[in-house]
C-alpha cells in the first residue's frame, strides 16, 4: 500500500451527533464523534452494548441520518443528498455485509454476486474484476450452486463477493461472523482483510468479538457515544484488555 493510498479517506464522520427521543427519553447514541476510514484499510468498531457502534456504522453508510455533524463518502457530504441521490450513492459506492447472509435463495452463487450490477443496469460490469474477485473469495467451484447447497461460511463468502462486485469505495460489515463457527468466521475475516488490501477498498466492521477485531488493521473504540481510543495492529489479547476497561464493577 502506498503512502498516497494510506492518506486518502474513503469514509468519515465529523462531530457526529445522533439523538433519539426527546426530553426524559433522549438518548445520545453518538456524541461528537469524528473518525476517518482510510482507503485500503480494514477497520473494526468496538464498544460495549449501547456504545453507539452500530449507529456510527449506519450513519457513516447513509442508512441513517445524523442529528448534527457530517458524514462523508469520499468528498460527498451525505447530508446534502436527497433520498434519490443517497440511494444511488449507496448503490454505486457502498457495499454491505450483514450477519444474516441475505442471499436470494433462487439465484446461483454467480447470480447472487452479480445482483448489485444487475440492479444497477451495469450489464456485464468489469468481467476482469469479477473474475479476480471470485478467486479472492475462493468460490470458482461453487458458481452454479444455490445458497441452500452451501455451508454458512460459503454463503457469507458469497455475500462478501456481492458487496465488492460493484467496486464500491467502502464496504460496511455488521457482525459478519455472528452466525458462523470459529473456523468459518476466521476464513471470512481473513477474506475481508485480503479484499480490502488487494483491491484498495475500505472495510469497516462492527463487532463485539476481540478475535474478530484482531483481523483488522485498526480498532476504533466507542463508549457512551464517544470515541475513546484507537488501536493499530490489534491482537485479540490487547483488544480484550481494552474492552475490560469498559466493564462496570458489580
Amino acid at each position: 500500500m502506498t503512502t498516497a493510498t494510506a492518506t486518502r479517506t474513503a469514509a468519515r464522520v465529523v462531530e457526529a451527533v445522533k439523538v433519539y427521543g426527546r426530553g426524559d427519553t433522549e438518548v445520545r447514541a453518538l456524541d461528537g464523534v469524528s473518525v476517518d476510514f482510510p482507503v485500503g484499510r480494514f477497520t473494526a468498531i468496538m464498544g460495549p452494548s449501547g456504545s453507539g457502534k452500530s449507529t456510527l456504522m449506519h450513519c457513516a453508510a447513509g442508512l441513517d441520518t445524523l442529528t448534527s455533524g457530517a458524514a462523508y463518502i469520499g468528498d460527498t457530504d451525505l447530508g446534502t443528498l436527497d433520498d434519490r441521490r443517497l440511494t444511488l450513492l449507496r448503490r454505486d459506492r457502498v457495499g454491505f455485509v450483514f450477519q444474516a447472509f441475505n442471499l436470494v435463495p433462487t439465484l446461483t452463487v454467480a447470480e447472487n454476486i452479480r445482483l448489485p450490477l444487475d440492479l444497477a443496469g451495469a450489464g456485464n460490469g468489469d468481467s476482469e474484476w469479477l473474475d479476480a474477485l471470485i478467486d479472492v473469495v475462493g468460490l470458482r467451484d461453487r458458481l452454479h450452486h444455490r445458497p441452500s447447497e452451501l455451508s454458512g461460511g460459503q454463503q457469507q463468502r458469497v455475500a462478501v463477493a456481492r458487496a465488492f462486485a460493484g467496486q464500491p469505495d467502502v464496504v460496511f460489515a455488521d457482525e459478519p461472523t455472528g452466525n458462523l463457527d470459529s473456523r468459518a468466521g476466521g476464513e471470512v475475516l481473513g477474506l475481508l482483510g485480503r479484499a480490502a488490501r488487494q483491491t484498495s477498498r475500505t472495510v469497516v466492521m462492527v463487532t463485539h468479538d476481540p478475535v474478530a477485531a484482531a483481523h483488522a488493521d485498526e480498532v476504533v473504540f466507542l463508549a457512551d457515544g464517544c470515541l475513546v481510543d484507537r488501536m493499530e495492529s490489534p491482537t485479540a489479547d490487547k483488544v480484550l484488555d481494552r474492552m475490560k476497561a469498559f466493564e462496570v464493577p458489580s
